[in-house]
């Protein structure tokens, strides 16, 4: 036989051969079985640890079974190894997120800024509802209720700051068409940026309605 055809046989032979599927480490299997389970309701940010019982095979082909109790994160499943075995495995797949909380007790009236917060993994089961999930949504917010460290932060316990108090001398800007005047006033309530307000113009003694801005200063509505 020449060499040629001897190679040309080998490479027939191989051809015909069955391919086999590159072995996958089991913990990204779970993973992705995981994350197929949770559907819709898995949060776009969220990611899973995971951990294995003692023994598991490192690696597989594909899972064919699976089941997991998302309360827990206690998960079953039937793992087929480069073998073709059937090995059943077991442990915990906890679904985690990135979530904003403070670095130190806030008190009440604080404004929070960037060195309060910080990022942290956190068991999607203790993300409840109203959780704030981004950094952006309590960076430069007003406390209402004393904030722990290391919690996740209810909405409703954090508002926009206060820029405008019950009480303070304010600039009003007045916009008409092409006209723009100022006048002094006096605010009757407290307002957030972007609030509407009450305010005393204190040149005509009127009171009108103006919004808050970030400055301090209200703009009239009319």
């Amino acid at each position: 036989m020449t060499r040629w055809l001897h190679k040309l046989l080998m490479a027939a032979a191989l051809a015909i051969l069955p391919m086999t599927a590159a072995a996958v480490p089991t913990t990204d299997l779970v993973s992705e079985r995981a994350e197929q389970e949770y559907g819709p309701a898995m949060p776009n940010n969220g990611s899973f640890a995971i951990r294995v019982a003692q023994g598991t095979p490192a690696d597989g082909e594909f899972i064919n079974e699976f089941w997991i109790d998302q309360n827990t994160g206690q998960f079953i499943a039937n793992l087929i190894t480069d073998r073709g075995e059937i090995r059943r495995i077991q442990g915990l797949a906890i679904l985690s997120v990135p979530v904003p909380v403070v670095t130190r007790r806030v008190m009440p009236e604080e404004i929070l800024t960037e060195h309060d917060i910080q990022m942290i993994d956190m068991p999607w089961a203790r993300v409840h509802a109203f959780a704030i999930t981004e950094f952006d949504n309590l960076n430069g917010m007003q406390v209402r209720r004393m904030l722990s460290p290391g919690r996740p932060i209810h909405r409703q316990s954090v508002i926009p700051p206060v820029v405008v108090s019950r009480g303070d001398r304010v600039t009003i800007h007045l916009k008409y068409g092409p006209l723009q005047l100022t006048a002094a006033g006096k605010a009757i309530s407290d307002a957030h940026l972007g609030q509407e307000l009450r305010v005393v113009n204190l040149a005509s003694n009127k009171t009108i309605t103006a919004v808050a801005k970030a400055d301090g200063t209200v703009e009239a509505l009319f």
